[in-house]
């Protein structure tokens, strides 16, 4: 039985668990609700600290002023968001071009829970759900107090783990007025009741006033405050991640190794696949194209020592050339530009380009260092093999000025660094940009001052910088660094620590814009209908009318949104077919 199985097995006897309990009474008894398998467990422990930390009230309410302004920033840029995609997709119906269904319209992908959206990790992702949910609704509960509104209670959720914390306040106090029934004789002397008397000694519908209702700023600050917490956890666990725990990081190199042949000479050695090769004798090895150069002037039969790192633990390896006359492999065509020199010399996706006017390509380096020394209208020899072809056929291409850059040849072919490279070790290698990626992913905070920034650090774990996401330093990437500095005697450890801060940074990041929305029940919703209420209020001076019409906008929006998230789920499917 795998892990997935076990785990589900876990789960359904828990959840069966939950089920009995609940029918035989015994977790109302302890004042535990249910929520599905969801466990909500309360308690009133804990409450007197929520008046302590409220105690420097005036700070508290700048905090949650500046989070109302914040709040309103983020419901109009999610707004904008949700219309420009809905926008978007119609034109693409129109124009026939809406994506096909994927991973990134699922369901599931929607909802940010670990082991349910593909894209979070089970681990690093619970660890920063519950963090998320613990500020954010501990932050709701000292703002309560701080306005002196009651909080019932505090406690957890519960889903064979903890998932999360929450606080109750008291729903009259921050939502309004509740209606009541009393008789007279519990209200003997009339001074708790408002409204009016329909008849004497009958029974009569008033409305409590010895209760504190939140007014709407008092409301607005208790709910902004959720938000509010999330940005700054996310500005804190930004700031050390792009800071000090990336500056604790350093590339190995950009090799790995992919294949070993058995029973050569490297196998022997002890060499494996996922090694990053960081030098071979004396010379330093940044990137395959070096690994390559080193090894043309090596005759069959020849001594070297390869080093290599396993788990960022770097072991010398001794081995031998095992076929000097090793071609170069090239790089595949993965397709071709229209009108473009390649699409007229005939050259087609499949194609293998195996030379440059003589010049070996084993990797994409090569062609990437040979085609940026080109000039507009250069006439090129490039030899192309394929895979059912034996030898080399050679395309005369006149180079035309490339689209981007000034003054370069452009060819018009797509092409990347995938694939391994084979060596005359008897090892086949690939090519990782560690160095570059790391310096990219460092720079993130400098494009924060444009849009594209923000698009990329909201899209960075689902689509990373070149479309396949980023789901942390972990596994095979992690293979390509290693802690330096105040990291250094940490050693993994400063992985872990990075993986949870960008987590944690991104998913209070992604929550707290999501409640910005201007939809019930989403705090966002709230603030949205308040204001609104007071807007139309202010025009129309009618109190009721102001309630009904605010609360009908606010249900058009919510429900606009909603349509939306469910236009960009299911409008692929509709489009191309379930």
């Amino acid at each position: 039985m795998d892990g997935t199985n076990i785990a589900l097995t876990i789960f359904f006897l828990y959840w069966l668990a939950v089920i009995l309990l609940e029918r035989k009474g015994i977790l109302k008894k302890y004042n535990i609700s249910t929520y599905g398998p969801v466990l909500m467990i309360r308690t009133t422990h804990g409450l007197h600290l929520l008046d302590k930390l409220a105690i420097p009230k005036k700070a508290w309410r700048i905090y949650a002023d500046i989070g109302i302004r914040l709040m309103f920033i983020g419901m109009i840029a999610m707004f904008l968001v949700i219309i420009l995609s809905d926008i978007a997709m119609l034109n693409s119906i129109g124009t026939n071009s809406m994506p096909e269904p994927g991973k990134f319209n699922e369901a599931r992908n929607i909802f940010l829970i670990p082991g349910v959206n593909e894209f979070i990790p089970f681990t690093w992702g619970i660890i920063a759900l519950v963090v998320t949910l613990v500020v954010h609704e501990f932050s709701h509960a000292i703002l309560c107090r701080v306005e002196d509104i009651r909080v019932k209670s505090m406690g957890i959720l519960l889903a064979v783990v903890p998932i999360g914390g929450f606080a109750e306040p008291d729903e009259e106090e921050l939502f309004g007025k509740k209606e009541e029934e009393f008789n007279d004789e519990n209200d003997p002397y009339g001074d708790r009741r408002l409204g009016i008397i329909i008849g004497e000694n009958e029974k009569k519908r008033i409305t409590k006033t010895d209760k504190k209702i939140a007014t709407r700023t008092q409301r607005a600050r208790i709910l902004a405050a959720g938000v509010m917490a999330n940005f700054v956890v996310a500005l804190i666990a930004f700031s050390l991640l792009f800071g000090p725990v990336l500056g604790a990081m350093s590339p190995l190199g950009d090799t790995m190794i992919v294949d070993v042949q058995e029973g050569s000479p490297a196998y022997a050695a002890g060499i494996r696949e996922d090694m990053v090769i960081t030098q071979i004798d004396y010379t330093k090895i940044r990137n395959v194209n070096e690994l390559l150069q080193y090894l043309d002037g090596l005759e069959t039969g020849a001594k070297v020592t390869v080093y290599a790192a396993t788990d960022r633990v770097v072991s010398s390896y001794e081995t031998e050339i095992v076929d000097a006359a090793i071609g170069p492999a090239g790089i595949i065509i993965q397709s071709i530009v229209e009108d473009s020199p390649a699409s007229e010399a005939g050259l087609e996706a499949g194609m293998s380009i195996l030379y440059i006017d003589g010049s070996p390509i084993r990797a994409y380096t090569d062609f990437q260092s040979i085609m940026t020394t080109t000039q507009p209208g250069q006439e090129v020899i490039i030899g192309i093999g394929t895979e059912n072809a034996e030898n080399t056929t050679e395309y005369s291409v006149i180079l035309a000025q490339h689209p981007d850059v000034e003054n370069k040849g452009f060819l018009g072919v797509v092409t990347s660094s995938d694939g391994p490279v084979v060596t005359s070790l008897g090892i086949n290698v690939g090519e990782f940009p560690a160095a570059a990626y790391l310096d990219l992913f460092r720079s993130i905070p400098q494009m924060l001052k444009g849009l594209t920034g923000w698009i990329i650090l909201l899209g960075l774990p689902i689509i990373g910088f070149t479309g396949e996401g980023f789901p942390g330093f972990s596994g095979t990437l992690a293979q390509f660094y290693e802690p330096v500095g105040w990291a250094e005697p940490f050693g993994i450890g400063v992985f872990w620590l990075a993986n949870a801060l960008l987590w944690i940074g991104w998913l209070n990041f992604y929550v707290g814009l999501f409640n910005c929305l201007p939809a019930v029940p989403l705090d966002g919703g709230h603030v949205f209908r308040d204001y609104m209420n007071a807007f139309i209020f202010r025009i129309t001076g009618d109190e009721e009318k102001a309630e009904r019409k605010s609360a009908m906008i606010a249900a058009t929006f919510a429900m606009l949104i909603l349509m939306s998230f469910l236009f960009m789920i299911f409008g692929p499917y509709i489009v191309h077919g379930f």
